[in-house]
């Protein structure tokens, strides 16, 4: 096979994922102007960081309760099914809410009950997305995905923030509600005209029960022990840097004194840092050892954001670019991280270790923000940044003196053989691909 026929099968191969990848942006973007505009309502009406951490949460908690269950159903059924169900909910649960605020009956109880239920059937989705590109994208792509999934996270804030702000002025909070719908129905569209393949499982389904699918993931990600380890790890900095960075409205509002635009410029040009690591991931791949990339990102984040803590009053400006800095850096902390996690969990276990790893990894930001709100309502929210930012450079030090972490992608090529696939395996795969495709 000349090379040329191998860039076309590729380019084929991947156009699948890049009709998902494109309808997933146009719904994330709707999803980021909505909670930019539902975030400043909640901030401008209450003004309270405690009520903030409250609407986090209810984001938060089905992650923790959900998500276990979750993943081991996406390993069992149509993960293309999974994700257009998913967005289809959201979407009913949105256009709900639309239909409080043109009656002019919503309370905050009721976008805490609709958080909660997004975030519920987003439990489904984010395990269904993530084990589908393992099987869709090469391997040695992923780590590039990886900062292209990062870079849309920054690109959808550059140009949400600003255009939620002024809709927030010109239009009722139901005709902005409507975006996130409408963006909605264009994922559910790509997603209805391409196929994505399911993995071949070591055990059929009728062989197994839900139950039995988590014990397995469970078991999976405990024997792994630098996995394991970097859950733990993912828990300590969560519970820690959650209050920081969630309340950073209240960092606008009550400490510097800004309005809808002041956040629109912090989240914004923090976005614009979050693209610029993601191209920088993108093109360069990171280190050889993945992990390597991830922790020494790690350590600069945590400096950049004990910085951000120490910012005068008088001093927006400075703080948004230690913001836009820690951004930067943040893509290539979890992009890395992700591309460790697709190249080495196997196929069949994806959606319900990523399950359990986002489980683990959230399950302390509820408790720190449960926490995190009324000490910021009374020590300030600059006292979060600083901790945040002190615990993470000692933590992400302490971290390149573990053995199991800094080696945790022996475990790659699913825990069988160490060797990196030669380019002959990797021509198969990707012919197998194509042939999945058609």
């Amino acid at each position: 096979m000349t090379n040329e026929s191998i860039q076309q099968n590729e380019v084929k191969s991947l156009r699948p994922f890049a009709i998902l990848w494109g309808g997933q942006a146009a719904s994330l973007f709707g999803t980021r102007i909505v909670r930019f505009a539902l975030v400043w309502w909640v901030t401008d009406l209450t003004g309270s960081a405690t009520v903030l951490a409250g609407a986090t949460i209810m984001a938060l908690l089905p992650q923790v309760l959900v998500a276990p269950f979750s993943g081991s159903y996406v390993d069992r059924a149509d993960r293309r099914k999974i994700m257009m169900v998913a967005d289809s909910l959201t979407a009913l649960s949105i256009l709900f809410l639309s239909f409080l605020f043109g009656l002019g009956i919503v309370e905050i109880w009721h976008l805490f009950v609709i958080m909660f239920v997004g975030a519920v059937f987003g439990a489904f989705h984010f395990p269904a997305m993530q084990a589908s590109t393992s099987l869709m994208v090469p391997r040695k792509h992923l780590a590039r995905v990886g900062g292209m999934n990062q870079g849309l996270n920054g690109a959808s804030n550059i140009v949400a923030p600003p255009l939620g702000a002024l809709l927030y002025v010109l239009l009722p909070m139901q005709s902005i509600l409507m975006i996130d719908v409408g963006t909605a129905f264009i994922a559910v569209l790509c997603l209805f005209v391409i196929k994505i393949p399911q993995p071949v499982r070591e055990r059929a389904v009728e062989e197994t029960s839900i139950l039995i699918d988590m014990k397995e993931g469970f078991v999976f990600l405990k024997s792994w022990r630098g996995g394991f380890l970097l859950v733990i790890f993912a828990m300590l900095l969560n519970f820690i840097s959650a209050p920081a960075f969630n309340l950073s409205p209240i960092l606008v509002k009550n400490y510097f004194l800004g309005g809808a635009e002041e956040l629109a410029i912090l989240e914004s040009l923090g976005a614009i840092g979050t693209v610029l690591g993601a191209i920088l991931l993108s093109i360069w791949g990171g280190t050889k050892k993945k992990i390597v990339t991830s922790i020494s990102a790690l350590v600069l984040e945590g400096i950049f954001t004990t910085m951000i803590g120490f910012v005068p009053t008088t001093a927006f400006m400075v703080a948004v670019s230690l913001y836009a800095i820690v951004s930067f850096l943040n893509p290539i902390v979890n992009g890395a991280l992700i591309a460790i996690f697709q190249a080495t969990i196997p196929p069949d276990k994806q959606g319900r270790v990523f399950a359990l790893i986002v489980a683990g990894a959230s399950a302390m930001s509820p408790l720190g923000l449960a926490i995190g709100g009324p000490v910021a309502d009374f020590a300030g929210i600059t006292f979060w940044f600083i901790l945040s930012g002190i615990v993470t450079t000692i933590l992400s030090l302490a971290a390149f003196f573990i053995p199991a972490l800094m080696n945790i992608e022996e475990h790659a090529d699913y825990g069988n053989d160490k060797q990196e696939p030669s380019e002959e395996i990797e021509e198969l795969e990707e012919e197998l691909r194509d042939v999945l495709m058609e």
